[in-house]
């Protein structure tokens, strides 16, 4: 069985976050180290394939610049309005985004 991923984003893990198209893929918006506390704060989001990967601009593509730094900064925003200070942030999710 798969895991279920949530977001705190939206209710609609079937359809991409920003284009409503229903191909998409899961992403975590922390990944590597952090993908686990992703999943733990609801910090996954779906987003069309295009977006995820294989494009210049794509999350995996140009990583911490353009969407991706957009993603990790409105999931920081989150976590400070709901969840803990930014220093906790910080030690969870290794540094400051905002």
């Amino acid at each position: 069985m798969s895991k279920r991923l949530w977001s705190v984003f939206t209710n609609d893990m079937e359809h991409c976050y920003f284009t409503g198209t229903p191909y998409c893929h899961r992403h975590h918006i922390f990944y590597g180290p952090y993908r686990s506390k992703s999943e733990e704060y609801g910090f996954v989001i779906p987003i069309a394939c295009y977006l995820h990967e294989n494009e210049a601009d794509s999350v995996h593509g140009n990583p911490n610049q353009g969407l991706d730094l957009k993603l990790k900064q409105m999931a920081q925003q989150y976590f400070e309005e709901h969840y803990g200070t930014r220093e906790e942030f910080i030690r969870i999710f290794g540094k400051n985004r905002l």
